[in-house]
């Protein structure tokens, strides 16, 4: 089924990794015991705010899961579930969507889960700071018709709304608490956990108790939640094999070996792609690159399986599409559709004009790894072009989206069919900044976005298909995400998510 999933909203690996280091696990952390104890995590960035409409996901995502609830759920099968919503249905244009909500729910506050507290808290998201707040964009309105009915009207077919709605667009707060002057430090939700403010050191360490009167006790494993921040991947590691945590997302695959002779496991998903965006294709900054015999000569020149070694010591898979395997669009044909052949790039560079070579200006960034930088370098200049390499600091998100260059590499989530349109292929796409427009993949889109499922799932395939033929990005490789449990800990691994969700971590029994 297509769009099963939303993966996590737009998350950039170039974003920096978090402030100060790690606490000891607490009583309880370890135990083993089924009776849950305490829960110690470690994660890689703090949460912004804990304000419904700021908040977002990707490595964010447990602060929030933890004391709120979402309105859909998605599961480690790839599924979406219920949740505060236990029904759902579409008119017939998919323009109407209607949500059955739950009569159990109280949040922590004692108030009560109503439509319009979920009407309230989708108006504020879509309002709001959160940087998916443009995932509503389309929603015309948002009504309680009864106290238990929820209705989304769209101005157009979404079809990734419900998968939007599994993540930080459908989190609800108490409709009491959203007027609250401490809203930001201190969140009144209905999830499986309430923040312990008093235990709490914003940036650092984050304690959660469980909340006693929660609807779902099923989902509830532990007594107590404690998230830490780990500033660098040596404070992970020292946590590991200090035995400070239960669990800990790694920013990089570098000591997987030093995590697993500590006698934790590695569990992993592939969200993220590496490669370059080839941004400008219609030649506006670089004319070279509106020729897709140059694009495709920039994809024959890179030796994927080598750079999958050098870079990630062979943690990942090599790839040239930018879907994922969750999507309907992934076509494992695709994966290798480009290989290594500088031959082949110089015959292509030299049948677009550019047999003497070409300049192509990039800019880099220390948090992607020196080392990247070099070997694309190299292997361009094997094939006669030439790099020039510029570091815009912090302003390299907002100098290549501005847009400042024709090209870049970049980390980016592979997000399942529309969310990806939408995030790097639609004319409107953030990671689109030329605004790059090709009538076919338009009538591709639309195809999508107003068909039904068979048609969407077909149609995917060949957007894809494609956009790989004409050499939009040129992508390198899937890279593994590795999250690390000790002994006495078991996670299941979300396929569109960094971070696993908090009802999906149990103790060994």
């Amino acid at each position: 089924m297509m769009f099963r999933w939303k993966a996590t909203a737009a998350t950039l690996a170039i974003a920096a990794l978090a402030l100060t280091g790690c606490s000891g696990a607490t009583d309880g952390g370890g135990t083993g015991e089924e009776s849950g104890g305490t829960l110690t995590l470690g994660a890689i960035t703090p949460p912004t705010t804990f304000d419904p409409a700021g908040s977002e996901w990707g490595n964010r995502a447990p602060y929030y899961q933890a004391v709120f609830d979402t309105l859909l759920l998605a599961t480690p099968e790839g599924t979406i579930e219920p949740w505060l919503a236990t029904d759902w249905s579409y008119n017939d244009d998919n323009t109407v969507l209607t949500l059955t909500l739950r009569d159990d729910v109280t949040f922590s506050d004692d108030s009560k889960l109503t439509a319009q507290v979920v009407v309230d808290n989708l108006n504020r998201f879509k309002s709001g700071t959160s940087p998916d707040a443009n995932y509503f964009a389309d929603v015309a309105s948002f009504e309680a018709p009864d106290d238990a009915t929820v209705v989304i009207t769209l101005n157009a077919p979404n079809p990734a709304l419900l998968n939007y709605l599994t993540r930080d667009p459908g989190l609800v707060g108490s409709g009491e608490s959203l007027d609250n002057d401490d809203l930001a430090t201190n969140p009144i939700g209905s999830g499986p956990y309430v923040l312990d403010t008093a235990a709490t050191v914003t940036g650092t360490s984050y304690t959660y108790t469980k909340n006693p009167d929660y609807w779902n006790p099923d989902v509830q494993h532990y007594d107590k939640l404690v998230i830490n921040v780990l500033a660098d991947a040596t404070a992970s590691l020292n946590a590991i094999k200090a035995g400070e945590a239960n669990g800990v997302k790694l920013a990089s695959n570098d000591n997987l070996a030093e995590v697993e002779g500590a006698g934790w496991t590695v569990n992993a998903n592939e969200l993220d792609f590496q490669g370059l965006l080839l941004l400008d294709r219609a030649g506006t900054m670089n004319p070279a690159l509106a020729d897709v015999r140059v694009r495709q000569a920039l994809n024959y020149a890179f030796d994927r399986d080598g750079l999958l070694q050098a870079l990630q010591a062979g943690n990942g898979t090599v790839t040239t599409q930018v879907f994922p395997k969750s999507s309907a669009a992934y076509d494992p044909e695709l994966d290798d559709y480009y290989t290594y052949d500088p031959k082949k790039a110089k015959e292509l560079l030299a049948e677009a004009g550019y047999a003497d070579g070409l300049t192509l200006s990039m800019p880099s960034s220390t948090l992607l790894g020196a080392s990247t930088y070099t070997l694309i370098e190299q292997q361009l200049n094997d094939v006669g072009i030439k790099v020039e390499y510029t570091d815009p600091g912090n302003n390299f998100i907002a100098d290549l989206l501005a847009p400042k260059y024709a090209a870049s590499f970049m980390a980016l989530e592979q997000n399942p069919d529309w969310q990806l349109i939408q995030f790097m292929i639609a004319p409107t796409a953030i990671f689109n900044p030329f605004g790059y427009d090709d009538p076919k993949v338009d009538e591709y889109i639309s195809q999508i976005q107003f068909g039904d499922e068979k048609t969407q799932e077909s149609v995917a395939k060949e957007l894809n298909k494609y956009i790989v033929e004409q050499a939009w990005f040129a992508p390198f490789y899937r890279v593994q995400g590795s999250f690390a449990t000790d002994a006495n800990t078991t996670v299941e691994m979300l396929p569109t998510n960094a971070y696993p969700a908090i009802y999906d971590f149990t103790p060994k029994s």
